[in-house]
């Protein structure tokens, strides 16, 4: 079994930063690719952002140039560096992690940005 422990989350003003944090543990067999997704109240969860194994970074189109994903191969974490923050970004933030085709969830972290 695979385990995703995200942190980060929080409350933060219009315009401010937070980071978001996934460590993965487990049994896992091969990242294909780690990313985040946010869903909103009332709203379906979408994408936010993405690494795959070799490197290349995709973004949803509202986040580019203000959110930046990183990872650490060594220690299987993703990071969501979160800058510019806007009362639109509020929502509870997923981290994934596609191990060869299996698709696994984090519990959620809240991320609320005040007007």
């Amino acid at each position: 079994q695979v385990q995703l422990v995200e942190s980060g989350g929080g409350l933060v003003q219009a315009g401010g930063s937070l980071r978001l944090s996934c460590a993965a543990s487990g049994s896992i067999v091969g990242i294909v690719s780690m990313g985040w997704y946010r869903q909103a109240p009332e709203k379906q969860r979408e994408l936010v952002a993405t690494v795959i194994f070799g490197g290349a970074t995709h973004y949803q189109d509202s986040v580019k140039g203000r959110f930046t994903i990183s990872r650490d191969n060594a220690k299987n974490t993703v990071y969501l560096q979160m800058n510019s923050l806007k009362p639109e970004d509020t929502a509870v933030y997923y981290c994934n992690l596609n191990d060869i085709g299996r698709h696994y969830w984090g519990q959620g972290t809240q991320v609320t940005v005040s007007s």
